[in-house]
């Protein structure tokens, strides 16, 4: 697991540096022909993580559902995200993979419900939606650097 962590880390560092580049109106600018801007693929990636890892566990999310709703799959931005959401956002990025590395060294993913995800991978294990995150956050920061270019 230790790749898989460490790609990890490396993808949260340049959703942060997103966060950290780019001005509040362009991290919320929908450009034309996307369907949603760069903070919403930000919490988006955070959400997903935690509904893949934590809830198919049968474990708690450590997000709020109201969050979980606003960035879950199927969501688009419907509001301007404001400053305090995106200092929110910004914490979980990196306290949130520090608890999910901590709860896998501290043996917290005991069982997990199978689950299918839309791009037809089948995930059986909590170590197998880690690996999974990976290439979901690799396709959002993608996405990112395709509408980055818009704005």
């Amino acid at each position: 697991m230790e790749t898989t962590f460490k790609i990890w880390s490396t993808n949260r560092n340049l959703y942060l540096n997103f966060i950290n580049t780019y001005s509040l109106e362009q991290l919320n600018k929908i450009p034309d022909g996307f369907s949603n801007n760069l903070i919403w693929n930000i919490g988006h990636v955070i959400v997903v993580q935690q509904g893949l890892v934590y809830k198919f566990s049968g474990l708690p999310m450590n997000v709020l559902d109201d969050l979980f709703e606003k960035y879950k799959n199927g969501s688009k931005p419907t509001k301007t995200t404001t400053d305090e959401e995106v200092s929110e956002l910004k914490v979980l990025l990196l306290s949130l993979m520090e608890k999910t590395k901590q709860d896998f060294a501290n043996d917290k993913f005991n069982s997990y419900k199978e689950y299918s995800t839309s791009t037809g991978f089948n995930l059986t294990s909590a170590k197998e939606a880690m690996e999974f995150n990976n290439y979901h956050e690799a396709l959002h920061l993608g996405f990112m650097m395709n509408i980055r270019k818009f704005i």
